[in-house]
Parts: C-alpha cells; structure tokens; sequence
C-alpha cells in the first residue's frame, strides 16, 4: 500500500514536470526498472523543489538577499509569518521529496535493484532531512518515512545531523561497489554515476559538519568532495513553461514577479560604478572585478534589480545549483582556516580564486569583464586591501570567505544557515542587519497543518527569532 500512494504521489508531481521525465518508462517490459526509476525521479524532483523552489526563496529573503515590494514577499521581509506560512513548504520537503526517497529506498531493497540505485536513494535522504533539520530545528526523521503514521516523534537536531552523517557513509559505502545503477535517465542529476554520488556525498558531509560547526570534520571531507565542475550536481530545466528554472518561473512568468526584488546590499556587493545603492560595500579592488559575476547574476528592471532570467543565473533552461564544485571549494577555505591556520585558509581561497579567473560557474559573460587574482598574506595585513580596518590576518580572511559565500551561494539556503551560524561573530560574518526591529530570523516554523495532525509537535512551538540548539 505504501508503494501504491507513493507512486500516485510521484505521477501527480511529475504532470507539472513532463520533460524532466521523458523516457524513464522506455521499456515496457522492464516494470521493475520502470516502477524504481519512477520513484528515484519522483524524488529528485521534489528535492528540486525544496532546493531551489520556495524554500530556497524564502531562506535568501530572511539572509537579507532579497526585499520584498508587496503582498506576501512584503510580509515575509516584515517577519509577519504564522505557523500556517510554512505549510506547502513542509509538504515539498515531507512528502514530494523524503518520502518517495524512502520508498525508492525499500524498492531498490526488495526488488535488488543493486548497491549504487540503493546508495543514491541514502544521499537523497540525507540531503532532504539534513535541509529539514537546518531550517527547522528538532524534526521527525526516523518515523518520517512511514505514511501510515500520523504522529511521527520528533528528534533532537544535533542527533539527528548525526544519523545524517552515519546516512551518508553508508551511502558512500554502497556507491563505491560500482553496481547496481539506475535505468538510464530516472537519476536527473546524474544518470547514475557512482562516482559523482560519492564525490556529492562527501561535499554534503562537509557542508553539515559546517552547519554543526565542526570544522575539522568539515576540512576532511571536503578534501574527498566534488572535485571539478563537471561533477558538480546540478538540476536540469527546459524550455516548457512546467519545466523552466523556477526562478525563472517566478521573475519572469509569473504575475507576482513585481512583489520582491534583490536587497540593496546584495546588489551592492557585486555591482560595479555610480549605480550601487552602497559603493562602500563593493567587494571590487585592485585584483578584484565583480563586472561578469554582477551581469551573470542580476538584470535591473522597472522595479529594481532581479535575477538574470535572461542569460543568467534564471535563465529559462538554466540548471539549478544543488551541491557543487564552487561549494567544496568554500568549503575547503573555511574550514582549513578554521581548522589548519591561516596560510592553509589563504591557499585554498586562492584556488577557488583561480577557478572563477576562468569564468568557474558563471555563464555568457565577457572575459575582460572578469578578474580574480590571488591574495597574499599582505592583502590581509593591517592596512592591506582585504582589511583597511586593522583586523587580525585572520579575521580579516575569515571575513572575505564568509563574504565569498554569501555571492557565490546566493538564492540557495545556505546563506541562511551561514547568517546564523556566524551570528555572534560580529567582527567577521556579512553584515545582514534586521529588515525591521532588532533580531533576524533564527529558523522556520513548525508548519500549523503539522501542529494540528502530530501529537508529537514540540510544545511549545519554537518561536520564529529563536535559534536552533546548534546554533544557540
């Protein structure tokens, strides 16, 4: 019975995203394939949705990277949410996502469709809960799988990062047997290639150890992570208007495309000359142009600077960023200096700075319009062009990492989690201030249609400016 309303919940999902599908019933007489292959594309394009649809969205906004103009984007930059703001978005995580990978999980197992097709279904669990525990603090995750229970107990969030770690090994372990992938086409990210699983399954390693703060935990794993762009996981979109890159959906289709727009500090970060709402905020300088990366990013429109749904970031058929190279790289520089001391910080900065000097993840952009020359030690000295303000050589790379980020990630969740990670370092993290009174957003909130079918809901409901235990 659980397969049978899985696979209803797959078909239903997929009718919004028919090219993204095409083919993975191909052979008639394969039913196992074609049910398991069903499911794993089910599940991929759910975790799509959670990545780079709203959820995303709204993660970008409460970071400080979006403004919203009216209706609900204004009341989300206003803090003015409920309990009920969160429904649809726990729905995508719960439901479209978790639960048709659980139930790819069981078919892999029952109908031995081999260790790889297993491995991928363990990376996917681990991704979604690992996000769900990131936004939203103690979550259901043991018994979230089961679609018969209705009151699944919630667990503490550092155990639950933990089972995500333990996930993810055993996924790895799984991986690295060679055998066993999917029907060709049913993995969207993919097409089944072990190797970038494992690589992505230690780059997610890394980036919950980050999450959790256990830098040197963070450094080891990354060191096996995504190691080119070629392996980075990106989501396919089309040209259907049911398969485009959701923010292209938005900014460019939809009727509320008016109602948000990018912060003025974001856009002043990368935006070169007399436009920039906060020149002093340009991340430009001598080895430094942001010319190409503002132009891949952002257009600015008649009502303000959006993302580029032209030939850019939200293009129409552009792939959304899941877990990649440029990623493992900031990853690497983070917690090397956290965790390794400066010069090890400084040379792994440095690398990524190497890779976005051949125009790394950026698309359709003029060469001359970009540069990224390495740092020295010296440009992070007092007085030095990384620290005009007299930090420590450490705190002031601390700081231009943490910065990198925040551009380098921008629409995805992880500026969020970084924002609140790095809270009460005050000297270094990206300065978000508050869009209205004097606390940002410390997490999502327990969904109402939650509340009113889990007896096992926290009680009381955390409040929407307090923070998770990780980050207490």
């Amino acid at each position: 019975m659980k397969r049978i309303i899985i696979l209803i919940l797959v078909v239903s999902f997929q009718l919004s995203c028919s090219d993204l599908v095409d083919g993975i019933n191909d052979d008639p007489n394969n039913i196992t394939e074609s049910t398991f292959g069903s499911i794993l594309t089910g599940a991929e394009v759910g975790n799509l949705l959670v990545q780079s649809g709203e959820t995303a969205r709204r993660s970008a906004l409460f970071a400080g990277q979006y403004t919203g103009l009216d209706r609900q984007h204004l009341s989300l930059s206003e803090y003015n949410v409920t309990t009920s703001t969160f429904n649809a978005l726990w729905y995508d995580l719960y439901v479209n996502a978790y639960r048709n990978a659980v139930v790819a999980e069981t078919v892999a197992i029952d109908d031995n469709i081999g260790p790889v097709s297993l491995g991928i279904t363990q990376v996917l669990q681990a991704y979604i809960i690992g996000t769900a525990a990131s936004l939203y603090g103690d979550v259901p995750y043991d018994e979230a799988g089961d679609i018969e229970n209705m009151n699944p107990a919630y667990e503490d969030q550092p155990a639950v990062f933990q089972k995500i770690q333990d996930r993810l090994d055993e996924a790895i372990a799984n991986l690295q047997t060679g055998g066993g992938r999917p029907a060709g086409g049913s993995d969207i990210y993919y097409d089944g290639a072990p190797n970038k699983w494992i690589e992505s399954a230690y780059t997610l390693k890394a980036r919950f150890y980050l999450v959790t703060k256990q830098y040197d935990l963070a450094y080891q794993a990354a060191q096996n992570g995504i190691s080119s762009m070629e392996n980075s996981m990106y989501a396919p979109h089309g040209t259907a208007a049911e398969n485009s890159n959701l923010n292209y959906q938005l900014f460019a289709v939809a009727v509320r495309q008016a109602d948000v727009v990018v912060s003025d500090f974001m856009t002043s970060l990368v935006q070169p000359g007399s436009e920039n709402p906060m020149p002093e905020n340009y991340r430009g300088n001598s080895k430094t142009d942001e010319t190409a990366r503002f132009n891949y990013l952002f257009n600015i429109t008649s009502v303000g600077v959006q993302p580029n749904i032209e030939d850019g970031f939200a293009a129409q058929t552009a792939p959304a960023p899941l877990v990649t190279y440029q990623e493992n790289l900031l990853i690497l520089a983070e917690s090397a200096l956290r965790s390794q001391g400066f010069d090890a910080g400084l040379d792994a900065l440095n690398n990524f700075r190497a890779f976005m000097d051949g125009g790394g993840y950026l698309m359709n952009i003029d060469p001359a319009n970009l540069n990224y020359e390495a740092y020295t030690a010296a440009d992070f000295a007092s007085g030095g062009i990384e620290n005009p303000d007299g930090l420590s050589p450490e705190d002031a790379l601390l700081r231009e990492i943490l910065e990198e980020r925040y551009v380098t990630l921008f629409g995805l969740i992880e500026p969020f989690n970084d924002m609140r990670r790095t809270l009460n370092e005050s000297n270094v993290r990206v300065p978000v201030e508050p869009n209205t009174g004097n606390q940002l957003p410390q997490r999502f909130l327990i969904p109402q249609t939650e509340i009113d079918r889990n007896e096992n809901v926290p009680n009381p409901i955390p409040d929407f400016f307090e923070p998770t235990d990780i980050n207490s």
